[in-house]
């Protein structure tokens, strides 16, 4: 079963355990750096926090020691001198504020002023509690934050732009007052919780990401460009023997392997060489002893022993010039050109036909392809010299897609049992008894048919025909 996110390339496969290798380590490196940083974060906080209970303290105690009718004059001096740490103000009543988002941060500082006021101050009530500057009224929650003048607060609320939280403090004071005690912090965007991936940190990783896939495809294809070539040369070697030799430079690696593919190049057309040197020798040195025995066979006086002995050295003839034939079929030793295939098929077919006189129809429309042409002419003649053979009507279709050429041979003769239709591929095998209404050939035509068809990267199958006979179908690739 494929999967879709499997590359089909050694050079995609490469990329794509690189791209993983270095988003899996900027995961969990960004993800252990994230959680130090809010770790010292929360840590500086926790000090911050724990300091400004002290600071607040302070300040509450002073003023609940001031007496009622003091308390307003201290504060407009405080504010015409510019404030304090805090901004300070006595309300009639507790101000509501608005609630807010809450956090890990802003829960430990309340937590904390909170413990450090009961701690300096004893348990009494209060709130705590935190404001967006847009959102905070002051004076009886009467004017706005924005609405105060810049000396009053700018040393407590200074804060530019408006933005960050505000902590707010708020406890009952004799007489049915409240003390108001605002501030904001020196860390105040550190009580907002740290986002996964910010902008700029996605930008990074993709900076990152984007580097690591271009040097990883220049990288990559440098290095697998070898690999095409020998793949190339390989395919080069199936349809040229003479196809000239790799050249031996490089890597080390990439030099051991272009000699061991020369070597075996070489070691390839010495074999196939000498193995037609031996069968035409054979051949040839069985003609000379067979035409003696038949001029022998001739002088013989009894009539039946001189047709046998005749009748066995035809069958031997048969077989030397079958093996001649099978030679000559399996040499391709030609180079590819384009060849018409819709041209060839239709000259094959007036030329057979006219020999035969079978029915033979076409359709369908195969185009150009790159081939061996006598080789394959070869191919399509025994095939359909051997529909034509067998059977009255032969229909020969053809079809082009993106990536192949199909010839199908389609006869109503009397077909191949499934259980021989690979037997049938083997030289000098012939299904006589069960197809044939005559005598003759030497079993060699569809061994030699499916050679030809594979050494040009294709392949040939055979099935049952709609008419009941033999469907022969040939595909052939269009860049091989």
């Amino acid at each position: 079963m494929k999967r879709w996110w499997r590359p089909r390339t050694l050079r995609g496969r490469f990329v794509l355990i690189m791209l993983l290798g270095v988003l899996g380590a900027q995961i969990a490196s960004y993800g252990i750096w994230s959680w130090q940083e809010n770790r010292e974060r929360l840590v500086r906080l926790d000090t911050l926090s724990r300091h400004l209970a002290e600071s607040l303290a302070a300040t509450v105690r002073y003023f609940s020691s001031l007496p009622y009718e003091y308390r307003h004059i201290v504060l407009d001096q405080l504010r015409d001198m510019g404030g304090t740490r805090f901004f300070v103000s006595v309300n009639d009543h507790r101000i509501a504020l608005p609630s807010t988002s809450g956090g890990n941060a802003r829960e430990m500082v309340a937590a904390n002023l909170r413990d450090g006021l009961e701690q300096e101050l004893g348990q009494r009530e209060m709130y705590i509690g935190f404001s967006q500057p847009g959102d905070l009224r002051v004076f009886n929650n009467e004017v706005p934050l924005a609405e105060l003048p810049a000396h009053w607060a700018h040393r407590s609320l200074a804060i530019t732009p408006l933005s960050t939280p505000i902590l707010i403090v708020q406890m009952p004071l004799e007489g049915g007052n409240w003390l108001f005690v605002a501030t904001s912090l020196p860390m105040a965007e550190s009580l907002e919780d740290a986002t996964w991936l910010s902008g700029d940190r996605l930008f990074v990783s993709m900076a990152v990401l984007l580097t690591v896939i271009m040097l990883s495809l220049w990288g990559i294809r440098r290095s697998t460009r070898p690999l095409s070539i020998l793949a190339k040369a390989a395919r080069r070697l199936g349809d040229d023997l003479e196809s000239p030799p790799l050249a031996e430079r490089g890597p080390r690696e990439l030099r051991d392997t272009a000699m061991a593919f020369n070597r075996m190049s070489e070691r390839i057309r010495h074999q196939v060489e000498e193995r037609e040197r031996l069968f035409s020798a054979i051949s040839h040195d069985l003609k000379t002893p067979i035409t003696r025995l038949r001029l022998r066979a001739e002088m013989l006086d009894s009539p039946a022993q001189r047709e046998a002995f005749i009748r066995s050295l035809d069958e031997m003839d048969q077989l030397v010039k079958g093996a001649l034939a099978s030679v000559k079929g399996l040499d391709l030793h030609e180079t590819a050109s384009a060849i018409d295939i819709d041209a060839l098929v239709k000259d094959l077919m007036e030329e057979l036909a006219v020999h035969e006189g079978a029915s033979i129809h076409l359709e369908g429309h195969a185009g150009w392809l790159s081939a061996k042409p006598l080789a394959l002419k070869r191919c399509l003649a025994n095939l359909i010299e051997n529909a034509i053979f067998y059977a009255q009507h032969v229909d020969i279709a053809l079809h082009r897609d993106y990536e192949h050429i199909v010839i199908g041979i389609s006869d109503d003769g009397p077909g191949i049992p499934q259980a021989q239709r690979e037997r049938v591929f083997e030289p000098f095998v012939r299904l006589e008894p069960s197809r044939s209404r005559h005598t003759g050939g030497s079993g060699l035509g569809l061994a030699i048919a499916r050679h030809i068809v594979r050494a040009h990267g294709g392949e040939i199958y055979l099935k049952e025909s709609i008419a009941g006979g033999l469907n022969v179908r040939l595909s052939l690739p269009l860049a091989h």
